[in-house]
């Protein structure tokens, strides 16, 4: 089965209302994107939480998808006149062809390779070195799959630090990678906290996959409270910012702590929280993410 792609360009004050009316007027789904995606003129609308966000794309690209049989010149001129547009928007409309969708879909994901030891393998996937620690991970709903440079980071300070035994707290697990990861290469045991439930059945899902043992995930109300050898936070600035006390007090003494998601110009802002409690090393950066780690005072 073919479909029918419509892509039309519209300015903001109309691209909602032309999205609506597309699906009113017979679109399975409608998409709104930036026009001037990779380009000089490219616009990010989207803040941390807690922030307003930063307003809406000046120029749209509404992309909507319609049966093979439609006459989507028509529709178009219909939703076009809803929405209150005196002419019709720039567009074009091209046949998309049926396609494995899935096999597609995991085409885009491959082995990612953490360090000469340490990978992240779709459950599709053989290992590239079955001798390697390789952790068994698909892309799913939980945010941490390797392939974001904050959990590449995460990652391999882990690989580099983990001396064996060490009990660890991962705070806001998402997929559990980090979690799984330092059992993997040889912490005694493990706590997962995420604000979200389906990140906690996740880890718990993939804990399992991945065949490793002491380790537990929870909703934050819901997690034991303690003292851990290393506590890692793989989230954002701004909850970074709140946790610090909940995740000082989290780290015994001399333990470490490991924090990411921070963008490169936020990160001596949080080190300046964190240095209340901890001797913080140098930032490491990569892609505009940074990598904060220390030991506790």
């Amino acid at each position: 089965m073919a479909w029918l792609t419509l892509i039309a360009d519209t300015d903001a004050a109309h691209a909602e209302a032309l999205s609506d009316a597309l699906l009113e007027h017979g679109a399975l789904s409608v998409d709104l994107l930036d026009a001037d995606a990779d380009t000089p003129d490219e616009q990010a609308i989207f803040g941390e939480p807690g922030e307003p966000p930063p307003g809406v794309w000046q120029h749209n690209r509404v992309s909507a998808l319609f049966d093979a049989g439609s006459d989507v010149e028509n529709i178009l001129k219909q939703a076009a006149s809803a929405a209150g547009l005196s002419q019709l928007p720039k567009h074009s409309i091209t046949t998309l062809d049926d396609q494995d969708w899935v096999r597609l879909t995991q085409s885009q994901f491959d082995p990612i390779p953490i360090s000469d030891r340490l990978w992240i393998v779709p459950t599709w996937h053989t290992p590239s070195d079955p001798q390697a620690i390789n952790i068994v991970l698909d892309p799913g709903l939980a945010f941490g799959t390797g392939s974001h440079p904050t959990t590449r980071l995460c990652l391999r300070w882990l690989d580099n630090h983990v001396q064996g035994g060490e009990s660890v707290l991962d705070y806001g697990c998402g997929s559990g990678i980090l979690a799984i990861a330092a059992l993997k290469l040889g912490s005694a045991s493990a706590v997962g906290v995420d604000v979200d439930a389906q990140a906690v059945l996740s880890s718990r899902d993939n804990a399992v996959a991945n065949q490793v043992g002491n380790v537990q995930f929870f909703l934050p109300n819901d997690a034991p409270k303690g003292e851990y050898d290393l506590v890692v936070a793989n989230i954002l600035t701004n909850p970074l910012r709140m946790l610090a006390p909940l995740l000082a007090s989290a780290t015994r003494q001399g333990g470490q702590i490991v924090l990411s998601g921070i963008l490169d110009s936020q990160a001596e802002d949080v080190m300046a929280i964190y240095g209340q409690w901890f001797d913080l090393n140098p930032p490491v950066f990569e892609d505009g993410w940074t990598c904060l780690s220390g030991s506790k005072r």
